[in-house]
């Protein structure tokens, strides 16, 4: 009897039962091993910028009037940093840290503590609501200040303050200068890439101007005096998919360089005491092009994981002597924001980068609204362009910071949702005289 031709199929699964259950088996534990292998996505839920008093505006008056207070600077000091602040890029609406409105003009270690407190506690406290989080289920705490340590740790502060878990993990990146914050993100994220049982953590970047400030005649350190001030944000990332509809912005990338194997690079930036003792930071002559040639080496690092195949088969022509044109570094991203660390720095990297005056335009503007924040600058950055509502679904922003040793640090971002205007954006109150015309 000849076997029916359409009952074969069935035949030969019956006959091969066991090794097909046990293919379908494999298949199953390959595709769960794959999912669960990745690294779970990190999510930017949300963010918040501190915005001092509008008594603690650090006008050029009240700079002027402050440093001849204090009696501790010669006329030729005083004279040239007022030459530095008029080309600094830095308004009148800057801010500065509490104790250099009092009566008593010296910094103790009270004021530092006072100007961490403030700006740390009011940016948690907005971010922790804005997210609806309750203190007890942030999983990590980063803390970035590039100068400041204080024992217990600032991180400890946080932890006292709102009462998070005993099992709370704890952070302190001190030393690392304005690329601190970025750098904060970065570890953060790491974290809850290696631990799907961590899912949110908590971020704060802040700096200290109060126990920075240089009172000598050394040059290179009297720059600072006159573009840092006071600033802090706090950001809360999570790798929880159930929030993402939440989320602001998915992490695509970050990436970190150092170059402190070179002396320049490691000395650029560097705090040290001058011939009569006193402490500051001093900004060497060599910082800009330190700060450009590090930035080329970043970059081509960066490139291929960011840039379209068009602009990357550009660069190769380039490299072959065949190349019609440069590649458009910008290619891979809709905006950015440029470390702030000042006017020429900010003038190097558009040149280094090719970039318009709009794509600089946030960076440019934050230095004259807030001045150099230090690791907090690219928050104050993202909030000018939520401000101005440029931020659409699907568009990616690239955050890029420079710090002291020689660091470099750039975070990728991809916007889950368009950006609009937050109650609590510190823009809010002035983003109508901006973009200011002339800089």
């Amino acid at each position: 009897m000849t076997a029916d031709p359409s009952m074969q199929p069935l035949t030969l699964l019956l006959e091969h039962k066991l090794a097909i259950a046990a293919l379908l088996c494999c298949t199953a534990v390959a595709v769960l091993t794959f999912f669960l292998s990745r690294p779970p996505r990190v999510f930017l839920l949300d963010y918040a910028c501190y915005l001092p008093p509008t008594e603690h505006r650090l006008s050029f008056e009240v700079c002027e009037y402050f440093t001849r207070k204090s009696g501790r600077f010669s006329l030729k000091s005083e004279n040239f940093m007022r030459g530095i602040y008029a080309k600094s890029g830095l308004g009148d609406e800057t801010y500065g840290p509490p104790y250099v409105f009092r009566d008593d003009i010296n910094a103790r270690l009270s004021s530092g503590i006072e100007e961490a407190q403030r700006g740390a506690f009011s940016a948690v406290e907005t971010v922790l609501g804005k997210t609806r989080l309750d203190p007890t289920v942030i999983d990590v705490v980063v803390v970035a200040s590039g100068v400041f340590a204080h024992v217990p740790s600032l991180s400890s502060m946080l932890v006292h303050r709102f009462g998070l878990r005993p099992n709370v993990k704890t952070y302190n990146l001190s030393g690392m200068g304005c690329s601190s914050g970025a750098g904060a993100v970065d570890l953060a994220a790491r974290i809850l890439a290696g631990d799907r049982r961590i899912k949110n953590a908590l971020i704060v970047a802040t700096e200290n101007t109060s126990l920075s400030w240089y009172s000598g005649d050394n040059r290179s350190m009297l720059v600072t005096n006159c573009i840092f001030r006071a600033g802090c944000a706090a950001a809360v990332v999570t790798s929880d998919g159930r929030r993402r509809r939440d989320a602001k912005m998915e992490l695509v990338l970050a990436l970190r360089s150092h170059y402190g194997a070179d002396d320049a690079a490691y000395t650029a930036a560097f705090q040290e005491e001058d011939d009569e003792g006193n402490s500051g930071f001093s900004l060497k002559k060599e910082l800009v092009r330190v700060a450009g040639r590090g930035l080329r080496k970043h970059v081509e690092e960066m490139a291929p994981k960011v840039l379209p195949w068009k602009e990357l088969a550009i660069a190769v022509a380039g490299k072959l002597g065949v190349g019609v044109r440069k590649p458009d570094l910008m290619a891979g991203f809709e905006h950015a924001c440029v470390h702030t660390g000042g006017k020429a720095v900010v003038e190097a990297v558009a040149e280094g980068m090719g970039m318009t005056e709009r794509m600089t335009e946030p960076a440019r503007m934050t230095l004259h609204r807030f001045g150099n924040t230090s690791c907090s600058m690219v928050f104050y950055e993202l909030a000018y362009f939520e401000a101005m509502g440029r931020i659409k679904e699907g568009d990616r922003v690239w955050m890029i910071s420079f710090g002291t040793g020689f660091k470099v640090c750039s975070l990728v971002w991809r916007a889950l949702k368009s950006s609009a205007m937050a109650d609590d954006n510190p823009w809010k109150s002035c983003i109508h005289r901006y973009p200011l015309k002339a800089w």
